[in-house]
């Protein structure tokens, strides 16, 4: 994905705004989660690795993923990342809001309902990555974790981003999940996606608000 800026700015200006928004972008990404994994056609990384965790446990996909975030946010301490109220709410909305849509959504059976479903998961995907990062409330667990190697390495954050994700694949589909077209399909859309929904979607604070990287 291409770099976003997802410092945190103080929540002061027009709060009900901005938390709506990112509850809104939340609920968004659970449900854009599960409309790919009932396509069956391939996932985005971290997800293949949620997947094959749930398979393997036998909790459901929701709490696998607040699971995860928990166990990343961990590895923020030694980086010296700080959360925001956009880092716990997106470990609590995410895995609440996807196990909810995996609940109502139907399994398509029909190749091209599938790929329907892949495609319209991919671009809502984007949007919902755009609404929660877009009001600077804190990053999630896994933006926070790139974000923070690449600080205190001075590695590239596109490098970091990609080491990390060629990984938890990696671990995935050992594990048995769901690892294929969608999965190079994400990879290759969701930065131009999120980033063109970005400019829509995107909180601009007075300067006097910004906090200092």
């Amino acid at each position: 994905m291409a770099a976003l800026d997802v410092h945190p700015v103080r929540v002061g200006i027009n709060p009900g705004r901005r938390l709506t928004q990112l509850i809104a972008g939340l609920v968004l990404y659970g449900a854009s989660m599960a409309i790919q994994i009932e396509a069956t056609l391939g996932l985005a990384p971290w997800n293949v690795l949620h997947e094959a965790l749930a398979k393997v446990t036998g909790l459901s996909y929701g709490t696998v993923v607040a699971i995860a975030s928990v166990g990343v946010l961990l590895c923020w301490v030694p980086l010296r990342q700080r959360p925001g109220i956009g880092t716990v709410a997106n470990v609590l909305v995410i895995s609440v809001s996807v196990d909810i849509a995996l609940a109502l959504l139907p399994t398509p059976g029909a190749l091209a309902v599938r790929i329907a479903f892949l495609v319209g998961g991919l671009v809502l995907n984007g949007l919902a990555t755009a609404a929660y990062i877009g009001v600077r409330l804190g990053p999630g667990p896994r933006d926070g974790l790139m974000t923070g190697i690449s600080a205190r390495t001075g590695w590239s954050a596109r490098w970091v981003r990609t080491g990390i994700e060629v990984a938890v694949l990696a671990a995935g589909w050992v594990l048995g999940g769901t690892a294929g077209f969608g999965t190079a399909l994400y990879a290759l859309a969701i930065g131009p996606l999120a980033q063109a929904f970005l400019p829509h979607v995107t909180w601009q604070p007075r300067a006097e608000t910004r906090i200092g990287h």
